[in-house]
């Protein structure tokens, strides 16, 4: 049986490049994607990050959309603090009517940037936790004209029913998902620490809804693929760099590669480092494929979900080739068992 394998996309801004051309790397990344079978592509939302262009998530998505012609577009995620629900709809609405039957929607619940940012996204900030309040009103945004009298309604938005996702890296995420009967992607590929509890507590709580009536679960892991795993592990120092420079305060532009970027690290961060991006496969098409074999084995998604944060845009579409032919044989492999 074979596992669908979809692409998340930081719109990374590698030193020495620009905004504008990540978006639109990132809509050649999209389309590369849609060509190589990968199921979809998300974005994600974050703010105040020089190093990464998807802000206007749902901006940047239409121009990816436009782009593109199948594969599925969406949000991995949309902060949905920052927002009301009914600017969501309208906006995820919009991109439903312009290409409908392609668009997802993915919600966070963290801010996506740090407190004074989230200060200015939002004007003011509530101790109420309107999360779960939020996601249901955007579900009956996204739900059919009921002819209740006085209703607000999301124009464009109503009537589309875009499928709702909830991630997450706590076990807030993994029970609201599981009360209410969505699907749940785990933020695995920089905050693994909680993965299995979450996974547990999903599956085990879920309760069925008409349109979900199995727990859809999705693994996001890192991808760094490339023809050595020296090469590999020489591509995921920019990634390397870019934890370290977070954890140490001093974020900015995706790095380039470097050599020995663990023997030159601080040991604390390092550490930091290791644990962030553990749920990664990293290495030569062989390397890959094993450690992909590895995960799904481990935590058994019903979706796994790649982000290839490197600083060369040919390097990193050559990953994502790379993942999608590993995930192929898996699927294979397993069609050939069963």
């Amino acid at each position: 049986m074979s596992i669908p394998y979809s692409v998340l996309d930081l719109s990374p801004v590698p030193e020495g490049s620009t905004t504008g051309e990540a978006l639109r790397n990132s809509a050649d990344l999209a389309a590369h994607a849609e060509a190589l079978g990968y199921k979809r592509y998300w974005m994600a939302e974050h703010h105040n990050m020089e190093g990464i262009a998807s802000a206007a998530t749902a901006v940047a998505l239409g121009y990816v959309a436009s782009k593109t012609k199948t594969i599925r577009i969406g949000s991995g995620g949309i902060m949905l603090p920052n927002h009301s629900p009914l600017m969501v709809a309208e906006a995820f609405g919009t991109l439903a009517e312009l290409y409908p039957g392609r668009v997802d929607l993915g919600l966070g619940r963290a801010p996506g940037t740090d407190q004074k940012t989230a200060m200015a996204l939002r004007r003011a900030m509530s101790a109420t936790d309107s999360f779960p309040q939020d996601v249901v009103d955007l579900m009956g945004y996204f739900a059919k004209d009921d002819g209740t009298p006085g209703r607000v309604r999301a124009i464009p938005g109503e009537g589309t029913e875009i499928p709702i996702t909830i991630l997450g890296s706590s076990l807030y995420g993994a029970q609201l998902a599981a009360y209410l009967g969505l699907p749940y992607a785990f933020a695995s590929h920089f905050a693994p620490g909680a993965l299995e509890q979450a996974i547990d507590v999903y599956r085990s709580t879920y309760r069925p809804s008409e349109r979900f009536p199995e727990p859809y679960f999705i693994l996001a892991a890192n991808v760094f693929g490339a023809a050595s795993d020296a090469e590999a592990r020489f591509l995921m120092s920019s990634m390397q760099q870019a934890f370290a420079n977070l954890r140490s305060g001093r974020p900015g532009k995706l790095p380039r590669p470097i050599e020995d970027f663990e023997a030159s690290a601080h040991p604390g961060i390092l550490a930091g480092v290791h644990e962030a991006l553990r749920v990664s496969a990293v290495g030569s098409p062989e390397s890959v494929r094993t450690a992909l074999e590895g995960l799904i084995g481990r935590y058994r998604p019903d979706e796994i979900i790649l982000t290839s944060q490197i600083h060369d845009h040919a390097k990193r579409k050559e990953s994502h080739r790379i993942a999608a032919e590993a995930m192929r044989a898996i699927g294979e492999a397993r069609r050939e068992a069963a």
